[in-house]
C-alpha cells in the first residue's frame, strides 16, 4: 500500500464526514459497517449460493511443524464470490475502511504508521504471531 493513498484517503475521509463526528456515532458506525460485511458473506452462501461454507474441526497432526500446520489449515469456503457478491463486499468493506479512517481522524492517529507499525510487529513476530 502507498503512505500516499492511505494519507489522501484518511484525509479525504476527514473532508467529508460531517454529521459523524462525534466518537460515539463513528464506533456505531464503524460497529454496523463490520455487521455488513459480515452480513454480506452470509449472503453470499446462504441467497446467492456462489460460495459454499464446509466447516469441521482443523486437522493438525500432534507433532507437525509450523509449515506442515500452515499448508493443512482450511478456509472452509468452496467456490467463489460471483461479481453481484464480490462488488456488495467490496462496497461494504470500503464502507469500513471509511469509518476506521474516521476514528483514526478523530483520536489523531495515522492509518498508515498504524499498518506499518502492525507490519513490523507481524514480520519480527513471524510465526511466533499465530492469529
Amino acid at each position: 500500500m502507498n503512505d500516499i493513498m492511505v494519507d489522501q484517503f484518511q484525509y479525504t475521509v476527514a473532508e467529508l464526514l460531517v454529521r459523524n463526528k462525534s466518537i460515539l456515532d463513528q464506533i456505531t458506525k464503524y460497529q454496523d459497517s463490520n455487521g455488513r460485511v459480515n452480513r454480506g458473506i452470509i449472503k453470499a452462501v446462504t441467497q446467492c449460493g456462489c460460495v459454499k461454507v464446509h466447516a469441521k474441526k482443523q486437522a493438525m497432526p500432534p507433532d507437525a511443524d509450523f509449515d506442515e500446520i500452515r499448508n493443512n489449515m482450511k478456509t472452509h469456503i468452496e467456490g467463489k464470490l460471483c461479481n453481484n457478491c464480490r462488488d456488495i463486499i467490496e462496497k461494504d468493506i470500503g464502507r469500513n475502511l471509511f469509518y476506521l479512517a474516521s476514528i483514526c481522524n478523530t483520536l489523531d492517529l495515522n492509518l498508515y504508521d498504524i499498518i506499518i507499525k502492525e507490519l513490523d510487529r507481524i514480520k519480527m513476530l513471524g510465526k511466533y504471531n499465530l492469529r
